[in-house]
């Protein structure tokens, strides 16, 4: 199948890692990225752009489409990864191609969030084939918004590129540690709240990811702090080389599990967060990771997984196993997706 893919091109993005998915099952596999359409020439621009729903941006959008359309050749199929980039009149461009357009989002389009970022796209759903989405609450959202056809699915890992090390003695040093969080500070999440209050109560914790300089807490935790976003093997690096590594969720996005719930333990890490119905579902509770329900739990249990390498290890290795028989590597999602456009 030959499918025309927009999305992130750039190496470390997952919509990058889902479109090298498709190819290694066999497809020829053409991307681009809209976010190279003018927004990206400073920060100011996409911050604008992404406040106003890329709305002023869609002229460029529907220009550049129809300068690529030599390019683009004859798709059989058009998958549009994330979707904020493209309005109505976007998708009516890729009309004349007559194959059908998928839309991917792993965000929370209908959650609200993130203000008028997701305008055009919410406006353009009813002219997708078929919506994927993550949540329970957005299909019914999606369809209300005039989707034909939505598939809810859940969050997925990368078969090779979350692979885990062979060993952990291949991991870099300064990739171990005792309790881990990656990922990025978020106004309103109180993620630092949370993380200096499990160093108040004694754990050694690190920290990766963007924006924590922002925190009103950052001198507090500023030591703990070992460095910006990670990618590729770094990132697979500092899940498998910390004890225990937590997922936080994230609630203005209405979130019962992330990316993060797959990855971690596919990674070869012990996975710690919130309990949450997803993650009951996926996850036995004690055996295959570990729930807690506040900060104060957290700690307790933390503490205790430290103390004994053996459950640290057999809750590990049980989540490594389990995730596998889920069946949710980027693979095996497209599988899902490709057969559900076969039978629209």
């Amino acid at each position: 199948m030959n499918i025309l893919y927009f999305g992130d091109d750039s190496e470390s993005s997952t919509s990058f890692h889902r479109a090298c998915a498709l190819k290694r099952l066999g497809h020829k596999v053409l991307i681009y990225n809209p976010g190279s359409v003018g927004q990206r020439k400073c920060t100011l621009t996409s911050k604008f752009h992404f406040h106003t729903g890329y709305i002023f941006l869609q002229n460029n959008i529907g220009i550049w489409i129809k300068a690529n359309d030599l390019k683009f050749g004859q798709p059989d199929l058009i998958w549009v990864n994330g979707g904020e980039y493209f309005s109505t009149n976007a998708l009516r461009i890729l009309r004349k191609y007559s194959c059908p357009i998928i839309l991917y989002n792993n965000d929370d389009p209908t959650g609200g969030r993130d203000g008028n970022r997701f305008n055009s796209l919410l406006k353009a759903i009813p002219l997708y084939d078929l919506c994927v989405v993550m949540r329970a609450e957005n299909v019914q959202e999606y369809y209300a918004k005039g989707a034909k056809s939505v598939l809810r699915l859940m969050m997925s890992y990368d078969e090779l590129m979350h692979k885990p090390y062979d060993s952990v003695d291949e991991i870099p040093t300064q990739f171990k540690s005792e309790v881990a969080f990656i990922g990025t500070w978020m106004r309103h999440e109180k993620r630092d709240e949370f993380l200096l209050e499990l160093i108040k109560q004694g754990l050694l914790v690190s920290i990766w990811g963007g924006r924590w300089q922002k925190s009103s807490y950052w001198d507090e935790l500023k030591k703990y702090y070992r460095g910006g976003s990670l990618g590729g093997r770094d990132y697979v690096a500092a899940i498998q080389g910390a004890k225990v590594c937590l997922g936080f969720l994230s609630k203005g996005n209405r979130d019962l599990h992330t990316t993060r719930t797959m990855e971690i333990p596919y990674a070869g890490g012990l996975f710690c967060a919130e309990r949450t119905s997803e993650h009951l579902e996926l996850y036995k509770e004690g055996v295959e990771a570990v729930y807690w329900s506040d900060v104060d739990e957290c700690a307790r249990m933390c503490k205790k997984l430290l103390a004994d390498e053996v459950l640290r290890e057999d809750i590990r290795l049980a989540g490594m196993k389990r995730v596998r028989e889920l069946g949710l590597g980027h693979e095996d999602i497209c599988r899902r997706i490709l057969n559900k456009v076969e039978s629209l």
